[in-house]
């Protein structure tokens, strides 16, 4: 399965949301990277067809996916950033609710409800109200929700913000496991939410994707550009006000150690560290500081 995206275009006024995307994606997990405002809600409501691009097109097996209507939407799973339930329903009322929007049969909706709750570790939780449930297992129902018609295209936006680290880890593992044979598009400005189980990463940034491919190979880029510094602990704040830094670590009340991205060391007792997608990350959404 191939979807692409072709000139690909969204506008909401004189701004520019989205801007002439060209991009095509396989079976995989791909991570979308950037900072808020930077277009990646805009780009998967285009992916989703749930908003029409002001031009370009979006094709899926060479074939325009407005054009395919209902056949496109029955291969998506989505899961929005501020995903909607109804707080009075069960976990298990509330799968069976969507499978019948979905078009799905009693008997099939009951199957996948039952196999998807255990999946997300809900299914003991079953006929609890949705709003006795903490943050992340609604979020876990969020992700069952847009597993039920088994999509070959599975889009998540924002889906670990305000988890906690544990509820995270659980989240990226379930991504994971529901991964093979799909195009599995995950938007977030977390890093650490990508960085280990996406095979390509898309960093976004004024509407543009700006880098395009493996973490390992991107990560490579930023060999030479991070450093490591000792400096007094009173000066750290002064510092941070000049450098782009990544990690400030106290290591006494007289001294700390600065990790600083930047193309030249930015001071002579500066060290050569090996990147992380983080450093990548805050290279092109910080200013990276000038002499």
């Amino acid at each position: 399965m191939e979807l692409r995206t072709i000139g690909l275009t969204k506008k909401f006024g004189s701004k520019t949301a989205v801007n002439a995307l060209d991009i095509t994606l396989s079976n995989g997990v791909y991570g979308l990277l950037g900072a808020n405002g930077a277009g990646k809600t805009t780009l998967m409501r285009l992916l989703c067809n749930i908003q029409n691009p002001t031009s370009g097109k979006i094709l899926l097996n060479d074939e325009n996916i407005a054009e395919l209507g209902e056949k496109y939407r029955d291969l998506l799973g989505y899961l929005p950033q501020h995903f909607r339930y109804y707080p009075d329903f069960s976990a298990l009322d509330f799968l069976l609710y969507v499978s019948t929007l979905k078009g799905l049969s009693e008997r099939t909706a009951r199957k996948r409800s039952k196999e998807l709750l255990e999946a997300v570790g809900l299914w003991t939780d079953r006929t609890h109200k949705i709003r006795t449930f903490s943050g992340g297992m609604k979020q876990r129902l969020g992700i069952a929700q847009a597993m039920l018609n088994n999509p070959r295209i599975l889009i998540l936006d924002e889906p670990t913000a305000g988890l906690d680290p544990k509820e995270r880890v659980r989240f990226r593992n379930l991504i994971s496991a529901f991964s093979k044979g799909r195009i599995v598009i995950l938007s977030t400005h977390i890093v650490s939410d990508v960085e280990f189980i996406a095979e390509d990463i898309m960093m976004m940034k004024s509407g543009e994707i700006v880098r395009f491919g493996a973490p390992k190979d991107m990560i490579s880029e930023m060999d030479g550009r991070v450093w490591e510094c000792m400096v007094p602990a009173a000066l750290a704040e002064k510092y941070a006000a000049v450098y782009s830094i990544s990690n400030l670590r106290n290591i006494n009340s007289d001294q700390a150690i600065l990790r600083i991205i930047g193309d030249r060391p930015p001071m002579k007792n500066a060290v050569k560290v090996r990147p992380t997608l983080e450093d990548l990350y805050l290279y092109y959404f910080k200013e990276v500081y000038e002499e």
